[in-house]
């Protein structure tokens, strides 16, 4: 294959000061949960993007000082020559395939808590941290201001000496101090830093023009800046981020613009579509000669050309795309648009970050793994034997079992119970918001269809007594799971009364098309994440009236680390949904429910109808106890394995699902201990050496 000369554009170099950028696809800073604390994972990470053709990878964003300390969450760190070592590694790794590195420096001033370090935060004007930590901020005098801008050179520095190509001041998202000056809202001074715009200006300007001094002769510099916060006058908006623009314009050696905060940059695909920022950023470049980056979660190439050629952007930025699939260029480049994993918006892979664990991603299963365990997105081990495998249920686990086997060279049937790939995943992707979860099913069968050496019998539910007359070596069961009406979940785990009635749903009716005649309707979570709140718009949507339940203290609980949480809060609230937290469901008698208070001996009664309850899944998994009650015969039957995968091992996340199927694929006929540190740890770990300390 070849490239299409429509994309010849996106592989135009383009000069960032002093550096050249090979093409246009450029990775923008990105947390990953690895950090200062895993530097060679994080460094094996991004260098798969460099080798997927990125032509400027990126750190996440690096503390400075530890007075901008932002643990527990792990993201890179310059504090002093000591953490050289760990960036450089990254530099090397990614400089190795003619890409560019970027490091994102910062200070977060009043949402860095200093859990580590102790020190007093910093901000603008005296005030609360912003995530919840029982502590104040202290205004900052001007010998702190002087301090941080020595802070912000000496980093600068030291990444100069990492290697690093271009070095970024920061901010957006609301979270680092240049930010937090420009803002009304938090800057209350009355000195030369406050007031105007002109004054609030200042230090973003100081600092840009110090970090030009230092470093500029050799490594460019960039400005991250949000252009909106969709606050109001309290926060940075369009008309005043142009006269922003307007004083720094060619200052910056290159612009990298989005919307703050970060809920609102990275949204799901639920609340936004590809090229959803355009907007609030595409006057940027009309005032600068600078080269201007934007982000979008961008994942059509003739949506990238035509952002170039209309003068929007000059590059292509990413966080997730690159995610998804870190030879997204590379792809274009050889003219392979329809193997491109695209994302798919569901933010798994920000709530690595959120939860402080390491990157992963649903479409990508890779993701994360490619230091641990030695994963690499587009390239896997040839199969090791002529085995024959079976794979049963084509949900996300089946799909990548199969996909990632054929891959490798395996002969694998695939055998799915309906005429439909996809299992849940095809389901769910029907619902309001979704519909680019399909990706997930889309791609994978994509891959599969022209595997010669992979054969896929639809409409085949399959007995033990089949499995053991088909002749295959190894038999892997991906049957799914299901929703149960019993309200059993997280907070009880006894049912509650009347869950027997018709009048009871689950997620799988409502999915199938059997609503509820009439409301109200009580649909009651204990599952604490998106798919009640989904389920919530899809009955409001039919004219229903509908109480929200939840034995939580909060909506939709979970959705705070995939940055849904306040949108989904704004959703239900304009539908006119009742909202009921810290409330259990105990009883339902067909005409009332009643509900018991989480943290008292109270209870409520509301009139209802009807009831979705949406608490707990239990696996599909009789197949498989089947199949394990007649394990004598497997011998006979030539099958000498036998495995149950995803959620009919144990329900999960639909990247769980798609991680089994990659995990198991790779994995088959594997050596023991080969992936891992040892036979017992599955995967690589940071050893780290002790000694004294001087």
């Amino acid at each position: 294959m070849s490239r299409d000369p429509r994309y010849d554009i996106l592989f135009e170099p383009v000069q960032i000061g002093p550096v050249t950028a090979r093409n246009r696809f450029y990775q923008v800073p990105h947390c990953n949960g690895m950090g200062h604390q895993m530097p060679e994972a994080h460094a094996a990470m991004r260098e798969i993007k460099a080798q997927g053709g990125w032509a400027v990878v990126s750190t996440e964003e690096c503390e400075i000082h530890p007075s901008g300390d932002v643990s527990p969450y792990v993201e890179a760190r310059l504090w002093d020559d000591g953490d050289i070592p760990t960036l450089a590694l990254m530099c090397e790794k990614v400089k190795a395939h003619g890409s560019l590195s970027a490091v994102e420096l910062t200070h977060n001033g009043y949402t860095s808590s200093n859990l580590y370090s102790r020190e007093v935060p910093l901000a603008p004007s005296h005030t609360p941290l912003k995530y919840g930590y029982p502590l104040q901020a202290r205004a900052m005098t001007l010998r702190d201001i002087r301090n941080y801008r020595q802070w912000h050179k000496a980093a600068a520095l030291r990444a100069k000496r990492a290697g690093f190509d271009i070095i970024y001041v920061y901010a957006a998202h609301d979270l680092s101090l240049a930010m937090h000056f420009l803002q009304r809202r938090r800057n209350q001074r009355s000195d030369g830093y406050g007031g105007t715009l002109e004054n609030r200006i200042r230090l973003l300007r100081e600092v840009l023009q110090d970090t030009k001094d230092a470093v500029g002769d050799t490594c460019a510099v960039a400005l991250r800046f949000a252009t909106e916060e969709f606050l109001g006058e309290g926060g940075v908006q369009n008309a005043e981020a142009k006269e922003i623009v307007h004083h720094l314009a060619d200052l910056p050696d290159i612009w990298d613009v989005n919307v703050a905060a970060w809920y609102n940059d990275s949204l799901t695909s639920r609340f936004g579509a590809e090229g959803y920022q355009q907007p609030f950023t595409s006057w940027v470049k009309q005032i600068t000669n600078k080269p201007v980056v934007g982000v979008g979660r961008f994942t059509s190439p003739d949506t990238m050309v035509r952002l170039i050629r209309e003068g929007v952007l000059d590059m292509i930025g990413a966080a997730r795309p690159s995610i998804a699939d870190p030879f997204l260029p590379k792809k274009i480049e050889t003219g392979a648009i329809n193997a491109i994993r695209e994302c798919i918006g569901c933010n798994i892979c920000v709530s690595g970050d959120m939860t402080i664990t390491p990157i992963r991603c649903t479409q990508n299963p890779t993701m994360g793994e490619e230091w641990r365990k030695g994963w690499h997105p587009e390239h896997i081990t040839a199969k090791k034997s002529d085995k024959r495998i079976l794979v049963v249920g084509a949900g996300p686990a089946g799909l990548e079992a199969t996909r990632a086997l054929g891959q490798r060279g395996y002969e694998v049937m695939l055998a799915e119970a309906t005429d439909q790939l996809g299992g849940r995943v095809l389901k769910e992707s029907a619902l309001p918001g979704l519909a680019e979860w399909r990706r997930v099913r889309d791609w994978r069968v994509g891959q599969i269809e022209p595997m010669p050496n992979v054969s896929v019998y639809r409409g085949n539910a399959l007995s033990a007594e089949d499995v053991l007359a088909i002749g295959a070596e190894a038999v892997v069961l991906a049957t799914g799971s299901h929703w149960v009406k019993t309200g059993i979940g997280r907070s009880s785990s006894e049912p509650f009364s009347g869950h027997e009635s018709a009048s009871v749903f689950t997620p799988d009716d409502i999915m199938a098309g059997r609503f509820p005649e009439a409301g109200p309707v009580l649909l009651y979570d204990d599952d604490n994440f998106y798919l009640a709140s989904v389920l919530a718009e899809v009955l409001a949507g039919r004219g229903l009236e509908v109480h929200f339940v939840t034995p939580d203290d909060v909506i939709a609980g979970w959705t705070a680390n995939t940055l849904d949480y306040r949108h989904i809060q704004k959703r239900l609230r304009k539908l006119g949904i009742h909202l009921h937290t810290a409330k259990s469901l105990l009883a339902f008698d067909g005409r009332r429910a009643e509900l018991a208070c989480t943290w008292s001996d109270d209870s409520i009664h509301l009139d209802v109808k009807a009831v979705v309850s949406v608490t707990m899944r239990l696996p599909d998994d009789a197949l498989y106890q089947g199949l394990l009650t007649r394990e004598s015969e497997w011998q006979a039957a030539g099958i000498a394995q036998v495995s149950c995968i995803g959620d009919a091992l144990a329900p999960g996340l639909i990247a769980h699902a798609v991680y089994a199927g990659h995990r198991f694929a790779q994995e088959f006929e594997a050596a023991a201990g080969e992936n891992g540190d040892s036979v017992d740890v599955p995967f690589r770990r940071v050893r780290i050496a002790t000694g004294v300390q001087h």
